[in-house]
Parts: structure tokens; sequence; C-alpha cells
């Protein structure tokens, strides 16, 4: 996998290096896109990038499998295919000699995947990755939620001040549900194309949803809203947060054909890890109290002030970026 990166990236600076360097170290470059096309046939757009060292006369050409039928000649090109090219081979001929240059591929396929490769001085055959099964589908994107959720700080020290507000088992539990509820829309129709919001301001409001807490926590006024309904504050900012999640999916992609799973099963997986992350806290917190000599109340005041400043840092970075 580090191999593969390195080969990637030495391609992507060479392709982009300027007219001063020697044009024999660019390497050739194939783009594979798949068009939409009738139900039992599958149409791709190719482009071939040929460097200027590579002759006229050699100039290189993309050999389909026997179902593809290509449709014009020349650098780029139309190809009709009874059946999709995932899992077969793509080979690169050269008519007259191989003059041994690298060879950068990228393949674009209407379900939303992407596959690269680069293939070494000599090396002319590539097999396309098999396209993924509806299992593989689901895992990959409950798989990607989970990670999202125990990677993104902001969400999880949101989460950890709404544990702290709500404080007895059942006001955890109605909190949690509405932000999960709320975050849930808010991605779902993002995701969808049916809501647009420029995501600085979103990922702004999300450090400012944290400060905001931190500093009801830290005041300890119980007369608040945020503290008397803290479901009211989880379902305000949770469809905040949700234009966060749905960022995450927007950088990733999504499968054209199996939108409505993908989404469902990335939103599993965010529940997924946020579950794991509350009975963590929650176990963490119930064994502290156990514990008669260690100072919950001194720590969980420390904790806030962390929070909160670096909520604070994160607002007026965010700001800062617009």
């Amino acid at each position: 996998m580090l191999k593969t990166s390195f080969r990637l990236l030495l391609a992507l600076l060479l392709l982009g290096a300027t007219p001063l360097l020697a044009h024999e170290s660019r390497p050739l470059y194939l783009q594979v896109e798949e068009l939409p096309a009738a139900t039992g046939s599958y149409r791709y757009h190719l482009q071939l990038k040929i460097p200027p060292s590579v002759e006229a006369a050699n100039t290189p050409f993309l050999r389909l499998p026997e179902h593809c039928r290509r449709d014009g000649p020349g650098a780029q090109a139309l190809a009709l295919c009874s059946q999709p090219l995932t899992g077969q081979t793509l080979i690169v001929d050269y008519p007259r000699f191989n003059p041994s240059i690298a060879t950068l591929i990228r393949v674009s396929l209407a379900s939303g995947e992407r596959h690269q490769t680069l293939l070494a001085p000599g090396e002319t055959h590539w097999q396309l990755p098999a396209q993924r099964t509806s299992g593989d589908l689901m895992g990959k994107y409950a798989y990607l939620g989970v990670v999202h959720i125990l990677e993104g700080w902001d969400h999880l020290l949101f989460l950890l001040c709404l544990l702290l507000i709500a404080g007895t088992l059942k006001r955890t539990l109605v909190t949690v549900s509405g932000f999960t509820l709320a975050h849930s829309l808010t991605l779902a129709l993002t995701t969808l194309g049916l809501l647009r919001i420029p995501i600085p301001p979103v990922e702004a409001v999300i450090a400012l949803s944290i400060l905001f807490l931190a500093a009801e926590i830290s005041r300890d006024r119980r007369d608040t809203l945020a503290w008397r309904h803290p479901v009211v504050v989880s379902l305000l900012f949770g469809l905040i947060h949700g234009f966060g999640f749905a960022s995450v999916l927007g950088e990733v992609g999504l499968p054209q054909r199996e939108i409505g799973t993908a989404l469902l099963f990335f939103n599993l997986g965010v529940e997924l890890g946020q579950l794991l992350f509350v009975a963590l806290v929650m176990a963490l917190f119930a064994g502290l109290r156990r514990w008669r000599a260690f100072p919950l109340a001194r720590a969980q005041q420390l904790l806030i002030y962390g929070v909160g400043s670096l909520a604070a840092f994160w607002t007026l970075q965010r700001i800062a970026g617009f």
C-alpha cells in the first residue's frame, strides 16, 4: 500500500511538472470513466494523455476485453461493452516497442467507486478490482461511519458535554436520542441533495456548540434551558452536526445505484461509534464515582475548562478560515 501511494504521488508530481523537467520522466496517463447506459450495456469514456517522449509512430492504445467495442479512434473514444469492466484486465499496447515509461491509470465507475494505480515502467497489464457486493458496500460505509465519529473530536466533545449536562441515565438516553434523530435528518437531506449549506460556517457552529455547552456546565446554573431540557439543545445542534457528517460522505462519494443503502449503513456506523463512546464514558464515570479518593468534581471542572478552551480556539480558527 505504501509503495503504491509513493508511486501515485510521484506520478502526480511528474504530471504537474514544469516544462523545465525532462519529458522522458512523464508517465502515460489513462482515464476511464463509466457513463450512463441502457440496462444490460455499459459505456465508458476513454482518454489517453501521451508524453512527448513517445514517438508518433509508437502511439499506444488501450486494448479492451473481447466483449467491448471501441467507438472512435484517437486519444479520446467511447467503449461499448456487454459486461462491466470491473474484474477485467486493461492492457496498454505499443505498436512498435515498449518505451519503458510508467502508466498512471484512473477509473471512475457509475457506482461512485474510484480506482487508480501506477504501473511501473515496462508493465502494461492491470486487472481492475472486481465490483463490490452489497455486503461489501454495507460493511465499507458502516466502517466509515464508525471511524468518522471516533476520529471526530468535535463531535465526541459535544457528546461528552451532553452526557455531563444530562446527568441521569433516563435524561441521557432522551438527550442522545434527540441528537441522533436530528443529525440523521440533516445527513439524509444533504446527501440526497435536498439541502445545501457551505461547510466552513457549519464547522464553526459545531465548535461553537461545544463552547456553549462547556460554558453552561462551568457556570452550573441549573435553571437554564440547557440544564432543564438538554434534549432541545441536542436537537438544535444535532441538525448542524448532521451537515458535518454529510461533508464526509461528499468527500468519499456515494454509489449512485445504491445511495440509500450506503447512506443507511454510514448512519448506522455513526450511531454504533456514538454508542461505543457513550458507553465508555458512562462506565468510566461510574468507576470513578466508586473510587472515593478520586476528586471527580474537580477533575470534571478541569476537563470542562480544557474542552471550552479548545472549542473557543476551534471557533476562532474556523471563522478566520472563511
